[in-house]
């Protein structure tokens, strides 16, 4: 969903709409701060759980696969709220707008497509 909600973000910025712009990225934000809570609470089961960086070779690989990728969704939310922050001034993003939300949706697709092959290889795949 983040994905759709990114490219609502650059349509807007391209196209001189900058309350789609705005408000798809705000979307975005919100997403990507769901991811981050969901995370820190499966993080948090896991470890109540018994399961840690140090139980076993599948604990090292899940923690570090997705705390690396968290962190990653991390940096993408403070670009992209720096990017709605900057969009609220007198002058908005400038001329540019289109290509600075254009660069942070192309980080964001990269950090989603990652996602995909490491939500495939930890919970697709079978043991």
């Amino acid at each position: 969903m983040s994905s759709v909600t990114m490219v609502l973000a650059v349509f807007g910025a391209q196209h001189g709409r900058p309350l789609m712009m705005k408000l798809s990225l705000l979307a975005t934000i919100l997403l990507g701060v769901g991811f981050l809570g969901f995370q820190a609470y499966e993080f948090t089961v896991f470890v109540h759980e018994g399961l840690t960086l140090s139980t076993n070779q599948f604990g090292s690989s899940f923690f570090l696969l997705t705390g690396f990728h968290g962190t990653h969704v991390g940096i993408g939310v403070l670009y992209l709220t720096s990017l709605l922050i900057g969009s609220t001034r007198r002058n908005g993003l400038g001329s540019d707008a289109g290509t600075h939300v254009e660069i942070a949706g192309l980080y964001w697709h990269f950090v989603d497509i990652v996602w995909i092959i490491i939500f495939t290889i930890i919970y697709l795949i079978p043991q």
